[in-house]
């Protein structure tokens, strides 16, 4: 497959540089919500040095499968456009290094268990908000460093589970299920971009950089809608419906002649347009079926109806056809058909490149565009690259080598 194209923009006056040009980033996180935050930020142009422990970023070692390198490929997810440092941060001299590094940055990003920091004496309202004030501390945890379970560790799936959020994914034969993404993950780390960059923002009006916090279990609850409104205005507990909607009817996954198809009729006019394309006449004047409210009422029968209809119906050629209709239907892909959509190449949602392999830049930018950035990098492959531009000399990088605080390697750690 070609490479994609860079992102078109109607402006004229397209920068060549991202949007977060000459903002640099010290990353100390690992696994997914502070790899996936960094990497966003690399991707709209800012320098991100991942700092890794002696053992690595565990993502390096989950697979297969594994890159041409040797990293899982689940690290090279989240983890382009920045440089690798290796720096042992329970020994003082890799502190010590670690607060040069921050000498020249304005972002610092961990996920270490709530704590750490504060026992290695860099915590930030007490040590490096006053050392660094212009600095930007984001902090991602589980759940915070207080209150009933402050300081515990947090995990997607557990986070999922005791925030009723597998409660409402699955159907009465599967009971209670996981989302097959680690969406709290995912979403955390994009709580924790937007804070960073509202920080960002505040900074330059104040000059004063501040604490940015995103837990996942803030984050967990916050995707309960509409669930969590309709508990609080019913005080009915959400119950499984499998694909359905506990809000809007038609809104499912059915049956088609050769695999399924998910159905999202939001509104009368549509479910009007709905029936008409498939000659319907009589479901269209079924009183039961005349407003969203009694659809939602009688949904059972409702499927009944929609499901006879689409069952004996070749899906592509339908939902193209509801689709310009304006009809809401898709579908129902596996990962290799979502990519081999036409549709990713036109959105540049797919990177291929001779030593890597992703998912494209979502968000994009008319003037400053991003653009997925290099390589993910080999552990510790950018250490003394990194060190020398914060002015330590050759002789010191050669001592903490030496003596194990530098860790330098070509491949994954194991």
């Amino acid at each position: 497959m070609p490479a994609p194209r860079e992102h078109s923009a109607r402006a004229t006056n397209v920068s060549p540089k991202g949007a977060l040009s000459g903002v640099r980033v010290i990353d100390l996180s690992r696994v997914l919500a502070g790899p996936l935050c960094t990497q966003m930020l690399a991707d709209h142009g800012a320098d991100v040095i991942k700092v890794e422990p002696p053992g690595g970023d565990e993502t390096r070692t989950l697979g297969p499968p594994f890159n041409e390198v040797g990293d899982a490929a689940y690290f090279s997810a989240l983890n382009r456009g920045k440089r690798a440092l290796g720096l042992d941060l329970s020994r003082d001299e890799g502190r010590a290094t670690l607060i040069q590094l921050l000498e020249d940055a304005d972002v610092l990003v961990e996920n270490f268990i709530p704590g750490t920091m504060m026992r290695w004496a860099l915590d930030y309202e007490t040590v490096l908000a006053i050392r660094f004030p212009r600095l930007i501390y984001c902090s991602i945890s589980g759940f915070g460093a207080d209150g009933p379970l402050g300081g515990l560790p947090g995990y997607d799936a557990i986070v999922q589970a005791i925030c009723g959020l597998m409660s409402i994914n699955g159907d009465p034969a599967s009971g209670p299920t996981r989302i097959g993404v680690p969406i709290v993950d995912h979403l955390t780390g994009y709580t924790a971009l937007s804070g960073i960059l509202l920080a960002l923002f505040d900074r330059e009006r104040t000059g004063l950089g501040q604490r940015v916090e995103a837990t996942l279990f803030d984050t967990a609850l916050s995707l309960l809608v509409p669930h969590a409104a309709n508990w609080m205005y019913s005080n009915q507990t959400p119950a499984l419906l499998g694909s359905a909607h506990p809000n809007i009817a038609p809104y499912d996954k059915f049956a088609c002649s050769d695999g399924d198809v998910f159905l999202g009729i939001l509104n009368d006019r549509q479910f009007q347009r709905f029936c008409e394309h498939l000659g319907l006449p009589a479901l269209s004047a079924d009183s039961r079926f005349a407003s969203n409210s009694l659809r939602l009422q009688h949904r059972d029968q409702l499927r009944v109806e929609i499901a006879a209809a689409l069952a004996p119906l070749p899906r592509e050629s339908l939902c193209q056809e509801l689709m310009r209709r304006g009809v809401p239907i898709g579908t129902v892909n596996t990962v290799p058909q979502a990519f081999q959509q036409a549709h990713v190449e036109h959105r540049n949602m797919q990177v291929e490149r001779r030593d890597y392999r992703g998912v494209g830049v979502p968000t994009k930018l008319s003037r400053t565009p991003g653009h997925p950035g290099c390589s993910p990098p080999s552990y510790g492959q950018h250490t003394d690259e990194v060190l020398l531009e914060v002015g330590l000399s050759r002789s010191r990088i050669a001592e903490l080598h030496e003596c194990g605080v530098l860790k330098h390697r070509a491949g994954p750690p194991g």
